[in-house]
């Protein structure tokens, strides 16, 4: 028995797949700081403001808004050879950050907007 390929986590796209089936209608979201700004979680990961995007889901936003980060594998800094710092981003925290879904997409998959007052 062969087993189909599995895709690769957090690597959504929202077009057409090889079953002919959509993933779903894009929703625009908006992640805000859910902890105040003492709260020790926050030295594991920067506060980046109020951020908004397209996505599908309200996890799927979360992924998001994590992509757009710079990561390790970005940059000419350490760690490296493969590590990625992209499961530490303070966007998949749900002590750090609300998720709310503020009606249809604007445009693609994507971020939107960053205030970072």
């Amino acid at each position: 028995m062969v087993k189909p390929e599995q895709p690769a986590v957090g690597m959504l796209d929202p077009t057409r797949d090889e079953t002919g089936t959509e993933p779903g209608l894009l929703h625009a979201f908006r992640l805000t700081p859910a902890a105040t700004p003492e709260d020790p979680n926050w030295d594991l990961a920067p506060n980046h403001g109020t951020v908004e995007v397209n996505a599908l889901s309200a996890a799927d936003a979360r992924i998001v808004a994590a992509e757009a980060e710079v990561d390790f594998l970005d940059t000419d800094a350490l760690p490296g050879d493969g590590t990625t710092t992209r499961h530490a981003s303070a966007f998949r925290s749900d002590k750090l950050y609300s998720v709310q879904r503020i009606g249809p997409a604007r445009g693609e998959r994507g971020m939107i907007t960053v205030d970072n007052r």
